[in-house]
């Protein structure tokens, strides 16, 4: 779908931006990573909810440890999903058919000190729970960050450490990519840009 999207802006002369994203989703964007479109395999799935988070991560590490790396290991609905994918193809995500993007591309990574990343995402959890993340997370109980979290003692103290957690996950796989260009300011992403232009 963004590959698509991508093509079409494009075609118009525009300059396509893709903002945000898992670092395996910006990985798959920017090498193409054809991610086969298996129908959900019902059967497979009841039989895999029934194991717990840390046994599916396990499984996952076993059969496509790059996924695994990059997978938040505390979501059984992921992780059920990339376990459906491997176990359906028989092949770990890397190793599926490439067609890098045929232009160019510039990867810019926002480079924060540990504590400066850690304050954000306390002002973001408060700034979501003002906004009513409790009342939609008991409404919606999905096994994700931010959901997950309301049936224990301290909720926001949870949130916040596995999002931490989790960022610490997607920082150790964009430092893997060495395309990316880690800068710290806007004046600094500005003269990566306009270089690259």
């Amino acid at each position: 779908m963004a590959i698509a999207a991508i093509n079409k802006i494009q075609k118009k002369n525009k300059i396509p931006i893709l903002c945000g994203g898992t670092g395996f989703y910006i990985q798959a964007v920017a090498d193409g990573i054809l991610i086969p479109e298996v129908k959900p395999d019902w059967k497979l799935r009841k039989k895999l909810e029934k194991k717990s988070a840390k046994e599916l991560y396990k499984m996952l590490k076993k059969l496509d440890p790059s996924r695994a790396k990059n997978i938040d290991k505390n979501n059984p609905r992921r992780l059920i999903r990339a376990l459906e994918i491997v176990m359906k193809t028989k092949k770990a995500v890397p190793a599926l058919k490439k067609n890098p993007l045929p232009y160019p591309i510039l990867i810019l990574g926002v480079k924060l000190s540990k504590k400066n990343l850690q304050e954000r995402i306390k002002k973001r959890v408060d700034k979501m729970i003002k906004l009513g993340l409790e009342k939609e997370a008991k409404k919606f109980p999905l096994p994700v960050i931010g959901y997950q979290e309301w049936s224990l003692p301290n909720p926001k103290d949870s949130i916040i450490r596995h999002t931490i957690q989790y960022a610490k996950r997607q920082m150790t796989w964009f430092k893997r990519d060495t395309r990316i260009h880690w800068v710290k300011n806007y004046r600094e992403a500005e003269k990566l840009i306009k270089k690259f232009l």
